[in-house]
């Protein structure tokens, strides 16, 4: 299950389509960058697990 999160993140969210992109641009390896995707997926998750409190996307508002 684990395995399909940061795949699906990065078709389908636009942050994450971003960060992976200009990674691989600069030359990092797919793996690696899959692993960072799926630490910040988790990292949010945590987030909003402690805070009890619905995800609010920033990407929204940085402009």
């Amino acid at each position: 299950m684990l395995d399909l999160w940061p795949k699906v993140a990065i078709q389908h969210n636009q942050e994450m389509k971003i960060y992976y992109k200009k990674r691989i641009a600069n030359g990092k390896n797919k793996m690696s960058t899959i692993n960072v995707i799926r630490n910040k997926l988790l990292a949010r998750v945590f987030s909003v697990v402690q805070k009890n409190a619905p995800y609010v996307e920033t990407m929204k508002y940085a402009t």
